[in-house]
């Protein structure tokens, strides 16, 4: 696919409503506003779930703390993250779900995935390491290699890499997690940030 062909799918992808034109049972809760960043020549990809109220209020992927923590957690620049000539960033859903009744968000529309992934991951076929951010990309890319919970499949990172990298959802949820499963910061990022660096450059 030529380079022309990736922009015109992430341009229709960033104008798809199917959640308006054919919306589940639970509609989506605002005017849909899809959020990705992909470009043939990446060879980095960051695979997460869907995008939160801030990202949706500004379409920018990871425009909030988890982001911060993310590219922290990578070793990487604002300005090297957005730079979607090295980095794809594609969550399951594009659009933010909306918030669950405790106030945490909703997981990603079941209409996006089935429209769109198998497209994407086609067009773009320079990509070397997918970092895999929270159960529902590591389900959908590892598949049947994907253990039970997240922290068994993180916890197994070295069986994937350096084709994958599966960490835990950036976000201050997970601060805990973080606290209880001490080895993904001495273990894992050392070993991502130099995965990361010798594809971003």
């Amino acid at each position: 696919m030529a380079t022309e062909t990736v922009r015109a799918l992430v341009k229709e992808i960033r104008a798809c409503d199917i959640c308006v034109a054919a919306p589940l049972k639970t509609p989506l809760p605002h005017a849909p506003r899809p959020v990705v960043q992909a470009s043939k020549t990446a060879r980095l990809g960051v695979f997460g779930q869907a995008p939160g109220n801030l990202v949706h209020q500004t379409g920018v992927p990871f425009n909030d703390p988890s982001g911060e923590r993310l590219r922290d957690w990578m070793g990487v620049t604002r300005e090297e993250f957005y730079d979607e000539r090295r980095i794809a960033i594609i969550p399951m859903g594009f659009c933010f779900p909306g918030y669950d009744g405790k106030g945490g968000d909703l997981p990603p529309r079941k209409e996006c995935a089935p429209a769109w992934r198998a497209r994407l991951m086609e067009a773009l076929p320079n990509i070397e390491t997918a970092i895999l951010v929270g159960g529902y990309a590591q389900k959908w890319h590892l598949g049947n290699g994907a253990k039970k919970t997240l922290t068994e499949t993180v916890a197994n990172w070295r069986d994937f890499t350096p084709a994958f990298f599966p960490t835990p959802h950036p976000s201050w949820r997970n601060t805990g997690w973080l606290k209880k499963n001490p080895w993904f910061e001495t273990d894992l990022l050392p070993v991502l940030k130099r995965r990361v660096r010798k594809l971003v450059g």
